[in-house]
This record gives C-alpha cells, structure tokens and sequence, in this order.
C-alpha cells in the first residue's frame, strides 16, 4: 500500500508538473501568433499543427471524462481546447483565401466531423472499459501527430538551411512536456499517457538538433533565397503573360536584321513592278504612234507614188 502510495504521490507530482510546462507549451506559439497579428499575414506558416493540437486536446478531454478519476488531464486539455481555438480563429483571420478556405474545410472535417463521430461510435457501440481503451488508443494516435506536426518545416529546415519557422521554445517546451507526461503515465499505469510521450521526446530533440544546426545560417540564406524567389516569380508571371497575350514567337536580331534586307529587295521589286506599267504605257503609247505615223508616211509614199 505504501509502495502505491508513493506512485500515486509521483503521478500527481509528475501530473501537476506536467500541467505547468504544457501551459507553456500551448503558449509558445504566441510570438508566431503576434508576428501574424504584426505583418497581417501568416506568411510560410500552417494551420496544420493547430487544428491537430486541438482535435488532441479535445479527445484527450473526453478520455478523461470517461475514465474518470483523471483531473489534471482535464484540466490542462480544458485550457488547451481555448487557446488552441484562438490560434485558429487568428491564423483564419490573416490568411490569404486560399488558405484559409483549406483550413475552414480541414477545421470542419476533423474537429467537428471526424470528433463527432468518434463522439457517437465510442458512446453507442462501446461500454466499460472497451470504450476507455478505444478512447486511449485514438488518443495515443493522434498525441504522436502532434508532436510530429511541427515536423512538417522539417523538410524545408533542411532544404533551406533556416530555422525562421521552426522556434526553438515550441520545440524544446514540448520535449519537457513529453517527460513529464511519460512520468505521470508511468507512476498512473496508463500506457496510453505513457507510450505516446517517448515518441514526443525523440521527435522533440530532434527539432532542437536541427535548430542547433541551422540557426548560424538563418540570415545569409534567407537573404540569398529571397531575391532569386522574387525573380523567379517575375519570370513566371511574364511567361503567363508571354503566352496568353502575345504570340508565342521568339524573334532574333539577325533574324529581323535578315528579314528587313529579304524585304528590302521584294518591296523595291513591288514598286518597279508598280512603276513599269505607267513607263511601259507611256513608251507603248509614242511606239503606237510611231507606228502609226510609220504607216501614215507609207501610205502617203504610196498614195504619192
């Protein structure tokens, strides 16, 4: 008995603890969020991270409910559900339309269809414990889908070697936060508290490798990208403009050089050829009269002979 004592004195310890530093968590993003709010726009950042937080928030909720006995798991995806939907709104608010219409559809698909029906199947077709252990096992799935959402600028770290949309607080918050949510876990006995915070811990740090890594580079590269972005887009829209509006013919000096004297010769020719017919009249005309005058003297020859 003493010996359980103790585990459950770890877990709540471990619980509260953990409560504390995923109230930081889910405030770390609040300088990304004034940086939007600063620039009205969300510039390379995605919604994606967000609306899966909160779908976890909200299954992690009612876990607990069910489960019961679980208050600092309520407590703290209570807190996550409100500022999870305030991030939302703000990113819905600065984001281009396109964006924004992809996150509204992504936001009513998952969080309200997807919720709902996991809602209604787990509450109608489960009882007891096969309800919790359906519940805890969803939520496992999509408490790895967190921590791995941030990874989706991984890819571009690496690609552009700039940490600029890969904050370090967010990154290192969220490896505290797996250790001491693996702990609760372990003194509570809920593997699915537990399981899913190792993987958090590794994805964790190894976003803080990479930022280790990159974050010397961040202003040279950034700047070196920039500029062959902007021509690059410049290049483009001519290109669209090139083909939608003027005739797809690539014309070169020599070539309209060799045109100009082709043509020289034919409009010169045109213009005599023009010109002969009035030269050609006028002689046809005096040879006509010559002629004539030809034949009048002949036969005057012959009438005088």
């Amino acid at each position: 008995m003493a010996i359980m004592f103790d585990h459950h004195q770890w877990g709540v310890a471990f619980g509260i603890l953990g409560n504390i530093i995923s109230f930081l968590v889910y405030l770390a993003p609040v300088p990304t969020f004034y940086r939007i709010y600063r620039k009205k726009s969300t510039e390379s950042f995605q919604s994606l991270p967000y609306l899966v937080a909160l779908f976890s928030s909200m299954l992690w909720f009612y876990y607990a409910l069910v489960k019961q006995n679980a208050f600092l798991l309520i407590t703290i995806n209570c807190f996550g559900c409100v500022i999870e939907t305030i991030y939302i709104i703000l990113f819905i608010t600065y984001a281009p339309k396109g964006s924004r219409n992809s996150t509204v559809k992504l936001f009513v698909s998952m969080n309200v269809g997807a919720f709902s029906l996991i809602l209604l199947l787990t509450h109608f077709l489960a009882t007891g414990s096969t309800r919790i252990l359906i519940l805890g096992w969803i939520c496992v799935a999509f408490s790895v889908s967190v921590f791995a959402a941030p990874l989706s600028i991984v890819a571009r770290v690496i690609r552009t070697k700039s940490v600029e949309f890969m904050p370090f607080n967010l990154s290192f918050f969220l490896t505290l936060s797996a250790i001491m949510w693996f702990a609760y876990g372990l003194f509570q006995k809920d593997i699915c508290v537990a399981l899913p915070n190792i993987v958090g811990f590794l994805l964790g740090l190894t976003q803080m490798l990479l930022y280790v890594i990159y974050k010397n580079a961040n202003k040279v590269i950034i700047e070196e990208k920039k500029l062959p972005e902007a021509q690059l887009k410049s290049i483009v829209v001519l290109s669209n403009l090139g083909a939608s509006e003027v005739y797809p013919v690539d014309i070169h000096p020599d070539d309209a050089d060799a045109n100009d004297v082709n043509q020289g010769p034919k409009e010169n020719h045109q213009e005599t050829d023009q010109r002969n017919p009035k030269s050609l009249e006028v002689p046809s005309g005096l040879q006509l009269q010559q002629h004539n005058d030809n034949n009048n003297t002949d036969d005057g020859c012959a009438v005088a002979v």
